[in-house]
């Protein structure tokens, strides 16, 4: 409000700018040169002196502007609101958690404490060809190709369609009892994804040291793998658990149903995206991206195949009879053809009522040589064959009913009945769908807790991907769904902030921080003003010197369009000299210098007023 109290006052201090104001106003109907020819310099004067006072007033203005922006980002102000300053919020920090509050964690911000921690896997896949079987992807710590923060970094795997293996033992193994399983980590497709799979794999008990890391590979055991894998069209996210069979021991994978949601934009946004994976002892599993639930359930009910094999199974053993008929339906084998039944009738017959419409040409053609076509002057017969003028319809069949023979239409034929056959009856000797008969499976067990799983000791990502540049960051697993949330909080979410800041448009950002400090709106409006008024100076303001010259004298410039030889000599008066302008008493001792006719003269502001002044033309 400050300014536009400001901006009242000056003009109310004024009364000749405020009445220069008005006349502007009043004359808006009129044009330019109208106003310019019937005010001249008296308006021209007045705007001059409102243009410097909008100028000043819009100096003061942005002061103003200035202040109200340092008081808003300095102040906390009394309603407690507390504005983030940037470089508060662009500055990055390693996150940190406390002590004993995960299994693993990892921000891969110290490249020393990596190298010392995860060790790639020097096996080879088995069952592909000796020279892809090598794990030979390069793993580097770098930061983003999009830097989001400056000291921010991640694990790459920056080479493509290459086998990839890299793992690191827990800081302390996970037992599956009486706690969720909460694993998290942010995955980046750089370059987005083509084909390829960026998912975690948990690796069970066994795995225990780093010659075991040296060794992993493909089939190396896990007890959970979870993440984003996609080939073409095919785009999943996986949860997978292997489990162990309590009566045989036998280890089978069980696949989750796939999300609810869609995920085709984690494939090729290429943002970073987090995937939190939580396991409970109540075997119920839930599935966020981004802090988001796209997929839950029962380990129980939610699997493919199912972790509890069904009690009853077909009987292996079990064949169906020789005279087993399942048939429903029979051909009646006491049905006979009727003597009147014509199958070699036709479907339809000529018309015996039709008759040949009046008029009908019999003896025109339908179609007819183009009468003004001729041959083409290129035309060669013994290369072309005899050239013929194209066929259009016939003028004269325009007007008939038609031309040319006359055909009856045809009509379906009433004695037409086709090919017979005996009706259908109820099968007297049906029996049944067969089905073999069902017993006990002898494989059935019930396993009411399948998430007791096989511990695990590792982690490790076994990957093959077509898109170069997968970042791995912020990877934890704990067993406590509060810790992974404050590690999002402090590692995925700010970084998602900044990135939607980033990514505003320069007139989204505008809108919101004006919907944040409605004192933007007076600006605006008073600015629109500033606007208006610079407009109204540029359209009614005097013109420049040169300008004024040009209007002032009919002094010859170069290429002056109007000069000819035709134009009578005009004789310059004398301008007053340096002495008459110091008055008499020097006038004697002054003599006055004639203008020549090769110099203009000069014209100081207010010259416009005395009598105009000719130079004699060149003939």
């Amino acid at each position: 409000m400050i300014p536009i109290f400001f901006s009242l006052l000056l003009l109310k201090s004024d009364p000749e700018l405020y009445n220069s104001a008005a006349t502007v106003s009043n004359s808006s109907k009129l044009s330019c040169r109208a106003i310019l020819e019937e005010n001249n310099l008296d308006i021209s004067k007045k705007m001059a002196v409102f243009s410097r006072k909008v100028y000043l007033f819009g100096a003061l203005l942005l002061l103003s502007c200035t202040s109200s922006v340092v008081r808003a980002d300095g102040d906390d102000g009394d309603d407690g609101v507390t504005v983030e300053t940037v470089e508060d919020v662009e500055e990055y920090h390693t996150p940190e958690l406390g002590p004993g509050k995960s299994h693993l964690v990892e921000h891969f911000d110290d490249i020393n404490s990596f190298k010392k921690k995860w060790v790639k896997s020097e096996a080879k896949k088995q069952g592909v060809d000796e020279n892809i079987a090598k794990y030979d992807g390069k793993w580097e710590v770098q930061a983003p190709t999009r830097k989001i923060y400056k000291d921010d970094l991640g694990l790459v795997l920056t080479t493509e369609a290459k086998h990839a293996a890299i793992s690191t033992l827990l800081d302390k193994p996970f037992e599956f009892k009486d706690k969720p399983l909460v694993v998290q980590y942010e995955v980046t497709m750089q370059e987005g994804q083509n084909c390829g799979g960026a998912y975690i794999k948990l690796l069970s008990r066994g795995t225990n040291t780093k010659a075991d890391l040296r060794k992993f590979y493909d089939q190396t055991p896990y007890t959970i793998m979870f993440g984003p894998d996609k080939c073409g069209n095919d785009n999943k996210l996986h949860f997978i658990f292997r489990h162990t069979n309590p009566k045989n021991g036998t280890i089978e994978e069980k696949h989750s149903k796939k999300p609810t949601a869609r995920l085709d934009d984690i494939y090729k946004d290429k943002e970073p995206h987090l995937y939190t994976l939580i396991v409970r002892p109540d075997n119920t599993f839930s599935i966020l991206v981004d802090n988001k639930e796209v997929n839950s359930g029962s380990l129980l009910e939610d699997f493919t195949p199912p972790v509890n094999p069904p009690e009853e199974i077909d009987d292996p053993n079990d064949k169906k009879p020789e005279n087993w008929d399942e048939r429903e339906k029979i051909v009646d084998p006491t049905a006979t053809k009727p003597e009147d039944w014509d199958e070699d009738a036709p479907a339809h017959i000529v018309d015996p009522n039709a008759v040949k419409p009046d008029g009908w040409l019999d003896d025109e053609p339908e179609m007819i040589h183009d009468p003004e076509a001729t041959k083409p002057a290129d035309w060669d017969e013994e290369m072309d064959g005899e050239w013929e003028a194209p066929l259009v319809d016939n003028p004269a069949c325009s007007a008939a009913p038609g031309c040319g023979t006359w055909k009856p239409p045809t009509i379906p034929n009433p004695n037409y009945k086709g090919i017979w056959r005996a009706p259908l009856i109820t099968n007297p000797n049906y029996l049944g769908k067969w089905t073999p008969k069902r017993i006990p499976n002898p494989h059935y067990f019930k396993d009411e807790h399948p998430f007791k799983m096989t511990p695990i000791h590792a982690v490790g990502f076994e990957l093959w991907s077509m898109s170069p540049m997968l970042l791995f960051d912020n990877l934890i697993i704990t067993d406590d769904v509060a810790v992974a949330e404050e590690w999002a909080q402090m590692t995925f979410v700010p970084k998602r902030a900044k990135i939607s800041r980033d990514s505003d448009s320069v007139l989204e950002r505008g809108l919101k921080y004006a919907g944040e400090n409605p004192w933007i709106y007076a600006v605006v409006i008073i600015g629109t003003f500033i606007i208006v008024g610079l407009v109204a100076y540029a359209c009614f303001g005097p013109k420049s010197d040169s300008d004024v010259d040009a209007k002032k004298t009919d002094a010859v410039v170069e290429d002056d369009p109007h000069q000819s030889d035709g134009d009578e000599d005009v004789v310059e008066e004398e301008r007053p000299s340096k002495a008459d302008l110091e008055g008499p008493g020097d006038a004697d001792n002054v003599e006055a210098e004639p203008v020549t006719t090769s110099e203009q003269p000069r014209l100081d502001a207010g010259d416009g007023d005395g009598q105009r002044k000719r130079k004699p033309r060149k003939e």
